[in-house]
């Protein structure tokens, strides 16, 4: 999922499974984003990282705006990467739908991928397609769902005055889920932070790698 990101940043970019997807457990019935907070933190100290530059994507983007909040003075910079912020209600009941389909379908239907890419790039990209859906099939659909739950009843109390880290909040313009409206707003209530829209839908960090990557490389420059 991060492969623009890690070829564009050489060695310089850690990634790892948050918990209940890749090779990562979850055992915990009940989950906060408090306990993938727990995890990065344990991560980063066994690894000897003082301070680094977050950046999380979609529901990583929660997980990183709750590390900022708990965790600020471990961060050198933070990007919010097509967060969602501020739902409607029609909003609210498209995604409370989606994941009722999930619980009784027991998987992740392939048209979210329509959502998440352009028509265009799908069409010329049909491998990408293949190894996205690939990635979703191999989740444990037990423990995605439980995250996915998390995600759809997230109600955004995070204290987002304890963030102050310079911060770039940045998505898709045709993103339909975390939209340029939402990182508009988000962008309001955290200090620090700079906005960016760039082209692509939900993943534009694999659809457009080079609008993100340079976003967040002048982030972390400045």
């Amino acid at each position: 999922m991060w492969e623009p990101q890690v070829n564009a940043f050489d060695n310089t970019v850690l990634t790892y499974d948050i918990l209940g997807h890749g090779n990562t457990p979850l055992t915990k019935e009940n989950i906060t984003f408090d306990d993938f907070s727990s995890q990065l933190i344990h991560l980063v100290d066994e690894l000897d990282i003082k301070k680094f530059h977050l950046v999380g994507f979609s529901i990583g983007s929660l997980i990183a705006r709750n590390f900022a909040c708990n965790y600020n003075d471990r961060l050198e910079s933070l990007t919010l990467l097509c967060s969602v912020f501020e739902r409607s209600k029609v909003q609210q009941q498209t995604v409370n739908d989606r994941f009722e389909l999930s619980k009784k379908s027991r998987t992740l239907s392939k048209q979210a991928l329509n959502r998440w890419f352009s028509d265009e790039y799908l069409n010329k990209n049909p491998k990408i397609y293949e190894k996205i859906s690939n990635i979703l099939e191999k989740n444990d659909i037990q423990n995605f769902l439980k995250v996915y739950e998390l995600f759809v009843q997230h109600k955004d109390i995070e204290e987002f005055h304890k963030i102050n880290s310079k911060t770039l909040v940045i998505t898709g313009e045709g993103d339909v889920g975390s939209t340029p409206e939402m990182s508009k707003k988000l962008s309001n209530v955290i200090k620090n932070s700079i906005l960016k829209i760039v082209s692509g839908k939900h993943l534009c960090s694999i659809e457009c790698p080079d609008d993100v990557n340079n976003e967040i490389r002048k982030l972390i420059n400045g």
